[in-house]
């Protein structure tokens, strides 16, 4: 029957889910990242049983850029802006002049290489130039690092993510050739960064006053209302053209360390959201 069905697909999730919490140990004394695990466990698992890799790619994508948008929203806001600030110059231009750069040199090396097209080896570099804030919030959450190096490589890494999204969608979009191709690539590479900063900052001004202003008749409305706020905002950012990641991830930053009714609650819970959603995430990544 389908009921026996639809439990045991609960009982296998749950199990999953017990046992990539559980890998958080082994994660701690082998000194690799969780995410490694779920990946690797979840693509060995597919090779198993290969019905559970046919997820079409468009769900998997939708799926994992929602996870992605509440990691770094939780990310900007374990960092806050008084934190930030310290080291906000250095972390934009690592961000985006580094990922930039990365993106040019592996695409040179792929071109020269390996003899792909230049298209080919920049989507090639744009794809591989990011460091994931998913590893890099995950390792740093355990292993405090003193001084502002801890809060630059948290900054960078959650910059250069959107960065190296932004002009991967420039680069598919841009159509023509030559100077004029560069010229699309670098428009709607702009778009993206401006109208995601703008929508951050408002965005994040706007629900800290909406936390603050607007009481809740339960206590545990009010990480829910965050969270609805947040994929809002990611809403209006994308559907403007410009870069949903970075909004969020700037309006975490925002009321990162603002003082707001049950903020201890709001940061608990979107740290546990953001657990799930790295496991959610590399999960998919392994199954396809």
């Amino acid at each position: 029957p389908d009921s026996e069905w639809f439990g045991l697909a609960i009982l296998l999730a749950g199990l999953v889910g017990v046992v990539a919490v559980l890998s958080s140990r082994v994660s701690e004394r082998l000194r690799i990242p969780a995410p490694a695990f779920f990946l690797i466990g979840a693509a060995l698992a597919s090779d198993i049983w290969p019905s559970l890799g046919h997820l079409s790619f468009g769900a998997m994508e939708q799926i994992v850029s929602i996870a992605l948008a509440i990691i770094l929203f939780d990310g900007g806001m374990h960092i806050g802006w008084k934190r930030f600030r310290s080291v906000a110059a250095a972390a934009t231009w690592i961000g985006i002049a580094g990922t930039l750069v990365t993106a040019g040199a592996v695409a040179l090396a792929a071109h020269l290489a390996f003899s792909f097209g230049w298209r080919a080896s920049l989507l090639i570099g744009t794809a591989l130039a990011p460091t994931d804030p998913a590893v890099v919030f995950s390792v740093l959450g355990r292993h405090e690092v003193g001084g502002r190096t801890g809060v630059l490589l948290e900054g960078e890494s959650g910059a250069n993510d959107p960065v190296g999204i932004a002009l991967l969608v420039a680069l598919l979009g841009a159509s023509g050739g030559g100077v004029a191709e560069v010229g699309d690539v670098a428009g709607v590479f702009a778009l993206q960064m401006a109208v995601g900063v703008v929508a951050g900052l408002a965005g994040g001004r706007a629900l800290l006053l909406f936390m603050r202003r607007v009481p809740l008749p339960s206590e545990g409305l009010y990480p829910l209302r965050v969270l609805a706020s947040v994929l809002v905002i990611y809403g209006v950012a994308t559907v403007a053209h410009g870069s949903g990641f970075l909004a969020v991830f700037i309006t975490g930053i925002v009321i990162g360390d603002e003082r707001a009714p049950y903020k201890g609650e709001i940061a608990r819970f979107h740290s546990s959201l953001a657990s799930l959603a790295e496991l959610v995430a590399f999960v998919m990544l392994g199954l396809t």
